[in-house]
């Protein structure tokens, strides 16, 4: 089981960026998915989620209004389309699928893990 988190990149303040993560090894159609990140010298924190459906989709204060999380369970992805950045956005973005019943916005609600994918943003 594989989750592949691309889309990173340096970005100027006030741009956009679209953060992909692609499954691997198995569907995860029926699971919630999210995004999380980890800013340098801080713990991980819970960026957006979306449930299996795409129906519900939740985020962290500091990034409502600016990003949106979608899916495609077709192709078996989840997207994080971040608009109006800000220089502290910089951290490792990771993708991860939600357990069964976990807590969307709780780093031990999910089960398995992407790599990271590094957004840098300049001021």
């Amino acid at each position: 089981v594989q989750l592949q988190a691309s889309g990173g990149g340096l970005v100027q303040a006030g741009g956009s960026l679209r953060l992909s993560c692609a499954a691997s090894g198995r569907t995860f159609s029926s699971n919630a998915m999210g995004w999380f990140r980890q800013a340098p010298g801080k713990e991980r924190e819970f960026v957006a989620a979306i449930s299996w459906s795409g129906g519900i989709t939740y985020y962290g204060d500091s990034v409502k209004g600016r990003f949106t999380i979608s899916r495609d369970n077709a192709k078996n992805t989840v997207d994080l389309h971040m608009n109006s950045l800000m220089p502290e956005d910089t951290a490792v973005y990771y993708c991860a699928a939600n357990r069964m019943g976990g807590s969307v916005g709780s780093l031990n609600g999910y089960i398995y893990w992407g790599q990271g994918t590094l957004v840098t943003v300049s001021s």
